[in-house]
């Protein structure tokens, strides 16, 4: 068992938890003691895509951790908590309702190479102790300001009444991101009204590793003139997984049950699919499975240079650093 499950992680449940949940299922499958990790933490307020990285993979899951991420998420305007989200007490309160056009016009200060101070309830570290560790103590947390990129920043209502779906930096098309496209069309009425002013909005963001979600959102309502925070946050994409990948903990629990987990697991591959891969013969996957440095590397290869991901047929056997014709080993596998 090595490569990824990918759960859509239901509210309530911490990352923690539902790491639990697929060690659990792999006992319970008969699978006996495997490495398990996630790919990149999701508070129990938020659902969505969660990179569980079994065996071997777990040496990937720091580059998961790395890897941008999209989310849409609510914010609700008028008050905002301590914690930024729902779960918080509310610390100032506004009767400023921005309107549609108003918050459009705004979200172009919040796209590109940004300054953002985490939320003092996060699990950053401050003199040795996490930081919602002394918020919730009562001590005054103070974080550092620091520099996120938030690729694109959309309005989902915009996109789902004609505004097409969002972009990436790059400019390929990302396939739509919305869970429920038909509560939005149930819940909001139509025609949205450009001038209309809004208790809430919602809006789908490509970031950067770092972004806060709930200090994106924070800051748009600040800059609007008045307050807010996340009423709803989900992941529907992490690195290269998205939705179309997860599954919910029921099936994971009925497919432990069937002992057949192999049908849900995708390959220690999917995980670097932005990654080339270098074919190896048996003589070069020996060499580097010892750690040596590979000399002579294909044309082709070294000529593009950076990370590649050695494979010995359709095994993997290492991701590799190529350079000037040579390949180094920067993790390697035990398969």
């Amino acid at each position: 068992m090595h490569g990824w499950i990918i759960l859509d992680k239901p509210l309530g449940l911490g990352s923690t938890q539902a790491v639990s949940a697929v060690k659990r299922a792999l006992r319970e499958g008969g699978y006996g003691k495997v490495k398990v990790g996630h790919g990149g933490t999701l508070d129990p307020l938020a659902s969505g895509v969660l990179p569980v990285a079994i065996g071997e993979a777990t040496k990937l899951a720091g580059r998961m951790l790395d890897s941008d991420k999209i989310y849409e998420f609510t914010i609700g305007f008028g008050t905002q908590t301590s914690t930024l989200d729902a779960e918080g007490e509310v610390v100032a309160s506004s009767d400023v309702r921005p309107t549609f056009a108003a918050v459009e016009a705004v979200l172009p200060r919040f796209t590109g190479p940004i300054e953002q101070v985490p939320p003092a309830y996060s699990a950053l570290k401050v003199d040795g102790e996490r930081a919602y560790d002394l918020a919730r103590a009562g001590e005054e947390v103070v974080l550092a300001t620091r520099a996120v990129t938030v690729f694109s920043l959309k309005s989902s209502l915009r996109e789902a009444w004609g505004g097409g779906p969002s972009r990436s930096d790059g400019g390929g098309e990302i396939e739509s991101p919305f869970p429920s496209t038909a509560d939005l069309r149930s819940s909001v009425p139509l025609p949205i009204s450009d001038g209309e002013d809004l208790d809430e909005i919602t809006l789908t963001a490509h970031v950067s590793k770092g972004t806060y979600i709930r200090s994106l959102a924070r800051d748009i309502a600040l800059a609007l003139g008045t307050v807010g925070h996340v009423t709803y946050l989900r992941r529907i994409k992490a690195g290269p997984f998205d939705l179309s990948h997860a599954i919910s903990l029921d099936k994971l629990a009925e497919s432990a049950k069937r002992h057949d987990l192999e049908q849900i697991l995708l390959p220690l591959r999917a995980g670097l699919d932005d990654i080339p891969a270098l074919s190896l013969n048996p003589d070069q996957a020996g060499a580097l499975r010892q750690g040596r440095v590979l000399a002579g590397i294909a044309e082709d290869a070294h000529s593009k240079g950076g990370l590649h991901f050695a494979m010995l047929g359709e095994t993997p056997v290492a991701l590799v650093e190529v350079e000037s014709g040579e390949a180094r080993v920067v993790r390697g596998f035990n398969l």
